[in-house]
């Protein structure tokens, strides 16, 4: 338990007595929370900093020889910019490690300027003893929310910082004012943004008459087209593939809409729109072949139905191996072994079971070949050998190619199929939950609304399919007919998590870290050497994509 600050929590104002209780509760330390507090990397040319950086100017001009900074902090609280008029405050700051890149949230500084007005939403106040950790106890700070004036969310926090005693209440509607300034700026951004996505509408209207959809953080415009070939649930996958697409120009993904029509969907990004996104839909039959490099599992999977040999199929669990694995014996009878079965079977009469299925005609199938002991995976290099021609299938976990070569079968296996885990399908969602609640309820009337699969498409999906079939069953067991919205699914995938908001390149580095975390089975040191990147600089990227742990 951690020991707590000097001063007693009946000495507090309310607010800040509430905020002392957070900051415990987070497991603060007092004494040395600022050590283990993370660092981030900061885009000097996010809207937020272009749009504070003349009314950041203007103040260190007004302020000069108060002895007083002007600190700006990013929605998370992690300081993006930081001005000091006098030496000795800017020395005292860099003392205690407030510098550009620190993350000072509450669960991580305790009460302070920056993470306390996030944390409540509005302006706030702390002197002195009213910091929970004791290296801020020395400061004055006036912290201010700053909002983005179009989707009303927290898009930073500007504070002034200053020695205890050099404390003065006229600071704080100077912040105030100081404050609009940027929010006003940022309407002013985010119109140009809007002036180029309808530009960018406008343009696309006048070469074709197809349907086509616009996508910004907060506007979608669709033309006549569109609307008729839509329905509601489509717009949450568009939205879904249109901010989470790949960090490039363009690019074409398959997509099946609910009301069962198959198109193509080809994605520009709008120039000087943040992640603004153009799709343009056409029919599949009428649309051009997939673009170079475009991996469709699903295709590759119905090409090796049938066909002889050893094919291994790899994914995360709950991504469908076993099913992909029925795709391919394609209706013909088999004979299945599974790895897990080891500890009840005994690698003998395990060995013993490979070798009599390996001599019939079935298809045989052996899951989970990467649990299998050296051993086993021996034998089972020297069976696939013999069975030549005849086929088989063997499943694996995530990355089939690495376990194909880490376990001695990449010479005995002609193709290896990645399956890829739920979170990246979004744009196959829709027809995934008709699918799966039409199995699991024939016939049933639900109807799925575009808010409700949106939600569904923000999720992680850790346990992939089986997760999703999981919670389908839970929403069609208290639902038989009429639209499902987001108040029927369970509770804690109602809300839209963090990672709903992330642009296509943040989207590629959380993916990244959560990869080298199960890689690693969550040890971070390892993470971090296995990304390049210092263990500091992977915490702080774990905080601000929303990566658990």
């Amino acid at each position: 338990m951690h020991e707590c600050p000097t001063q007693g929590p009946s000495s507090l104002r309310a607010e800040i007595e509430l905020s002392w209780r957070r900051a415990r509760l987070g497991g603060v330390a007092p004494h040395n929370a600022l050590e283990r507090a993370a660092f981030a990397d900061v885009d000097p040319a996010s809207r937020l900093v272009v749009a504070a950086r003349p009314v950041l100017d203007e103040m260190a001009e007004q302020l000069r020889g108060t002895r007083f900074c002007t600190i700006l902090g990013d929605s998370s609280a992690t300081i993006v910019d930081r001005r000091c008029d006098s030496a000795t405050v800017e020395y005292a700051l860099d003392r205690i490690g407030a510098v550009t890149g620190r993350h000072f949230a509450e669960d991580s500084a305790g009460t302070n300027g920056l993470g306390t007005p996030v944390e409540v939403g509005r302006g706030m106040v702390v002197h002195g003893g009213e910091h929970y950790v004791e290296a801020l106890k020395p400061f004055s700070c006036y912290g201010h929310p700053i909002f983005n004036p179009v989707t009303r969310r927290i898009a930073g926090v500007l504070d002034i910082t200053g020695i205890t005693k050099d404390a003065n209440p006229l600071l704080a509607p100077f912040l105030v004012r100081a404050v609009r300034d940027i929010e006003r700026r940022l309407l002013e951004g985010a119109r140009q943004s809007e002036r180029r996505l309808l530009s960018a509408f406008q343009t696309a209207m006048r070469e074709r008459s197809g349907p086509v959809v616009v996508f910004g953080a907060d506007v979608v415009l669709m033309n006549q087209a569109a609307t008729d070939l839509l329905d509601a649930a489509d717009h949450g996958v568009l939205r879904a593939l249109a901010l989470d697409g790949p960090d490039r120009d363009a690019w074409t993904r398959s997509l099946t809409l609910g009301s069962g029509a198959d198109v193509r969907v080809l994605a520009e990004r709008i120039p000087g729109a943040g992640d603004g996104t153009l799709l343009r839909l056409a029919p599949l039959a009428a649309a051009p072949g997939p673009s170079a490099g475009e991996f469709d599992p699903l295709r590759q999977l119905a090409a090796l139905r049938g066909a002889g040999g050893a094919v291994l199929i790899g994914g995360e669990p709950g991504s469908g191996r076993t099913r992909a694995a029925q795709a391919v014996v394609g209706g013909r009878g088999s004979r299945v072994l599974d790895a897990t079965d080891l500890p009840v079977l005994g690698e003998h009469a395990w060995a013993r079971r490979l070798a009599d299925y390996a001599e019939r005609d079935d298809v045989l199938v052996v899951e989970e070949v990467h649990l299998l002991p050296d051993v086993l995976r021996a034998r089972l290099v020297r069976t696939l050998t013999a069975r030549g021609d005849r086929p088989t299938v063997l499943t694996g976990p995530a990355d089939a190619r690495s376990t194909l070569e880490t376990a001695g079968l990449a010479s005995t296996c002609r193709a290896a199929v990645e399956l890829p885990p739920l979170r990246a399908r979004a744009v196959e969602l829709p027809s995934l939950v008709k699918e799966m609640v039409e199995k699991i309820r024939p016939g049933s009337r639900v109807r799925f609304t575009s808010s409700a699969v949106a939600a569904l498409a923000a999720q992680p999906w850790p346990g992939n399919l089986r997760e999703l079939e999981t919670v389908l069953r839970q929403v069609v067991g208290h639902r038989t007919t009429g639209d499902v919205v987001v108040s029927d699914l369970p509770p804690q995938y109602r809300a839209v998590p963090k990672t709903a908001n992330l642009g296509g390149r943040e989207r590629a580095e959380r993916a990244a870290i959560v990869e080298a975390l199960r890689d690693t089975d969550g040890n971070k040191v390892q993470a971090a050497r296995r990304l390049g990147v210092s263990r500091t600089t992977l915490y702080s990227r774990m905080r601000a994509l929303g990566v658990p742990g």
